[in-house]
């Protein structure tokens, strides 16, 4: 199978590290493509950030329909995840919820470690999105820039660490959830030193696409994931603006037709 990992963000040494984190743990015949949009931010941080790398990440998928079998946003706020459904057919999975789907197979309770407390609304507002208020026990910050955490150094590490023991003695997690891309790659160190499974979003994403892929599944297009209304786009990208022209979707196939 083929699945299209697409990072958010234009930091093309980010894509390529998370790209290394989703091939390590995909089977053997899953061929992971990872790309990142050429416009946007350098790293997603805020709600402004979000919303100007959400057009581009849809743009990016438009030009990618059909060529894959599933698609994977590899960003913790999921941008544009409910959009991109509307206009995909084969399973599209945003990091954030299948890890906190994961999570909720593995553990009653979890914590979020996250890079920023102004970040937090964010994470709020996705726990709502996906109904899992109540299995979250909370959010900790390690006050970290999104690209000093990608560097994986001793330093983030330590604080990820700290953040996470906080969360299991003083807020009783049972399950950690990486709250940022940049995070990939310390899942595995981390459960060593706490005890508690620590999720990696990417892989949870790439398993799950897996599955989905495996089982057939595909996006239901009764009511919320329908496609996009027939109208003009005007000014818009081409890419943008072929939604508005229409588009046949497939029911059975995994492939989307163009």
């Amino acid at each position: 199978m083929r699945v299209l990992l697409v990072n958010p963000n234009t930091t093309v040494a980010m894509t390529e590290s998370i790209a290394t984190c989703a091939r390590r743990y995909a089977r053997a015949d899953t061929e992971i493509a990872a790309l990142n949009p050429t416009k946007g931010p350098v790293s997603i941080e805020g709600y402004f950030d979000e919303a100007i790398a959400t057009e581009a990440v849809l743009e990016l998928l438009i030009r990618h329909r059909g060529c894959f079998d599933a698609y994977i946003i590899g960003c913790f706020g999921d941008p544009g995840l409910f959009a991109a459904r509307e206009i995909m057919t084969a399973p599209v999975i945003g990091m954030a919820e299948a890890a906190m789907l994961t999570a909720c197979t593995l553990g009653y309770r979890f914590a979020i470690l996250d890079v920023m407390k102004r970040t937090w609304p964010q994470m709020e507002d996705l726990l709502m999105r996906y109904g899992l208020q109540r299995r979250c026990v909370s959010v900790r910050a390690v006050e970290m820039p999104v690209l000093e955490t990608e560097s994986k150094s001793e330093r983030v590490r330590a604080r990820l660490i700290a953040a996470g023991r906080k969360a299991l003695e003083e807020d009783r997690a049972e399950v950690l959830l990486l709250g940022c891309a940049g995070m990939s790659g310390l899942d595995k160190d981390m459960e060593k030193v706490l005890g508690v499974p620590v999720l990696d979003g990417v892989v949870c994403a790439v398993k799950m696409a897996e599955g989905l892929v495996d089982y057939q599944a595909f996006t239901s297009k009764i009511n919320a994931f329908k496609p996009p209304e027939l109208k003009e786009f005007r000014n818009c990208s081409d890419a943008i603006a072929t939604i508005g022209k229409g588009r046949r979707h497939a029911r059975i196939e995994s492939k989307e037709e163009d």
